[in-house]
Formats: C-alpha cells, sequence, structure tokens
C-alpha cells in the first residue's frame, strides 16, 4: 500500500515532510540512483510498511527526490492521474508530462 500514510494514493499533508507526492513506475535506473543518492528503496521495513521495490512497482515518491532524479536523466515515468497537485510547486507540468506512463 504506497503513500505516506498508507493509503494507495499520493496524499500529503503537515506529517509527510518528505512530501511523498509523485506517483512513479519505479525503473531498475531509478531505484539505483535512489540507492546512490542515500535513499535504498529497495530493501523492505515492515516495520514502516514498507516492501521493498523492484522495477515495475508504482510507489508515490519524494518530490524531490524524483527531481533529482531527472535531473540526473534517472527519472521514473509518472502517473499523472495518480500524483499530487502540490508536486507543482517542485517540478513543472511540463517535466511530469515528459515523463508520463503511456
Amino acid at each position: 500500500m504506497t503513500g505516506f500514510y498508507r493509503d494507495g494514493f499520493c496524499h500529503t499533508g503537515p506529517e509527510d515532510l518528505g512530501l511523498h507526492t509523485v506517483c512513479v513506475k519505479v525503473t531498475r535506473e531509478f531505484l539505483d540512483f535512489s540507492v546512490l543518492d542515500g535513499n535504498d528503496l529497495v530493501t523492505p521495513h515492515p516495520e514502516w510498511g514498507f516492501p521493498g521495490l523492484k522495477p515495475g512497482d508504482k510507489w508515490c515518491v519524494c518530490v524531490t527526490r524524483w527531481k533529482a532524479a531527472l535531473d540526473h536523466r534517472r527519472a521514473a515515468p509518472v502517473d499523472l492521474e495518480a500524483t499530487h497537485a502540490s508536486a507543482l510547486e517542485f517540478v513543472t507540468l511540463e517535466e511530469l508530462k515528459t515523463h508520463a506512463l503511456t
């Protein structure tokens, strides 16, 4: 179950300091980038309700993490309909659309 609140949506609120607002279909490239950038999204952490991700999984990721991956040409494809509108405070709609799932 994805999302900061583990409700299946990329909702955000005051408790979500990482702003998990971008819904992506993770790729190996994105996962490898995240690990190298200090955010291991591969290793499961059941105590946080985190299963660990593998390529093809959909997950709500931090908008700043997605933007960093974008800047390094490692951005994962985005599910626009599931991405929270507040992501637009950090990335442009054009950037998201360019990486939209088809």
